[in-house]
């Protein structure tokens, strides 16, 4: 894939009478400053706002803050092709404090992306020209090549060593991304190939608006599934063929929160969950015990949460539709993905994967 990684965008001044900051936003205490060997990252999807600040450390990184926040930017977009004015307001509030913890960090490079939800929204630029002057915060809305690129990026660690590559997905709130990718088994050290991509329109937002839900039937659930896969069938044609020694890896709410439902954990914990394997066995048996609940027992999961719970049993479609056309025994979860691309990428440009300062 190619792509421009140079950093296009950041935190801008905003246009008022405070005082004004050459690169970062009004009322901050400390500026973003360039050579502080801080990164950030932030990540405006259609169902969540995150954000990782870190700096180098090894062959990696450090994390030195973070940030997350379901928001929904997405919500209706479906329906009214717009950003609502409430998801307007609660994706501000939000980036004001990935605002905030920027500037108190003093991270010095930053990526700022927005996805679905901005490409597709008709007031997308109305949005973020109202986020730039309320927050300072200049975002990037990337395509969805970059998106599948910078999954790979952050996820790749977490292939199989011993094994020959992996299909790997990330659900989205608007939409959902696929990539083949493949290691050469002669050259373990090198970077892991793609072989294919595709993106679809599709992720746990816009599917549990269209099909509901909170009150899922099996039918209705059938009915997401099938609607799924005509979308991945081409892809699926072209790259679901010679499977052999290669593993599903998942990144998404969806995955993470199966794990920590098939852990029965009581309560999420990120240590636990990022790199687990889940047999394909165990995929089946935690997603029929989902169907198997009511929308309030759902909610009342600590790893779902009324946050997540009308959306989960969408994801699951998602990822039934992604296990019937690439057939896989094992899938291993990745509570990572986009932020840590960036990060990654971002460190690689700079030779910075050699510590903190």
């Amino acid at each position: 894939m190619n792509q421009d990684t140079r950093l296009r965008d950041g935190l801008a001044p905003r246009e008022d009478d405070g005082p004004r900051l050459r690169n970062g936003a009004p009322g901050a205490a400390h500026p973003p400053a360039a050579g502080t060997g801080v990164y950030a990252a932030l990540d405006l999807g259609t169902n969540n706002c995150r954000l990782l600040i870190a700096c180098p450390s090894g062959d990696g990184f450090r994390v030195v803050d973070s940030f997350s926040r379901i928001i929904r930017l997405g919500e209706g977009i479906s329906a009214t092709g717009c950003i609502s004015d409430a998801a307007i307001d609660r994706a501000i509030a939000a980036l004001s404090i990935c605002r905030d913890k920027i500037h108190s960090r003093r991270a010095g490079r930053l990526r700022l992306i927005a996805t679905e939800a901005c490409r597709a929204a008709s007031n997308a630029d109305g949005f973020r020209h109202r986020v730039e002057a309320e927050t300072g915060i200049r975002l990037e809305v990337i395509d969805r090549e970059t998106e599948a690129t910078l999954a790979v990026i952050g996820c790749s660690p977490l292939l199989d060593p011993r094994g020959r590559g992996a299909i790997l997905f990330d659900i989205g709130g608007g939409s959902t991304e696929l990539v083949r990718i493949e290691r050469d088994p002669d050259e373990q050290d090198a970077a892991p190939r793609i072989k294919g991509w595709m993106s679809i329109p599709l992720g746990v937002v816009s599917l549990a608006e269209h099909f509901g839900g909170k009150d899922v039937t099996p039918q209705s659930y059938a009915d997401m599934v099938e609607e799924v896969a005509q979308h991945i069938a081409p892809f699926a044609a072209q790259h679901g063929e010679d499977l052999a020694e290669m593993h599903l890896l998942g990144t998404s709410g969806t995955v993470t929160t199966l794990a920590g439902v098939h852990l029965n954990l009581a309560r999420y914990d990120r240590r636990r969950i990022d790199g687990v394997w889940m047999s394909d066995a165990d995929l089946s048996a935690t997603i029929a015990r989902l169907l198997g609940m009511s929308y309030q027992e759902r909610a009342s999961n600590n790893c779902i949460s009324v946050e997540r719970a009308d959306l989960v049993l969408a994801g699951c479609a998602i990822l039934d539709a992604i296990r019937d056309a690439f057939p896989l025994p094992r899938l291993r979860v990745a509570d990572r993905g986009l932020r840590e691309g960036m990060l990654v990428e971002m460190m690689r440009e700079d030779g910075a994967l050699g510590g903190c300062r």
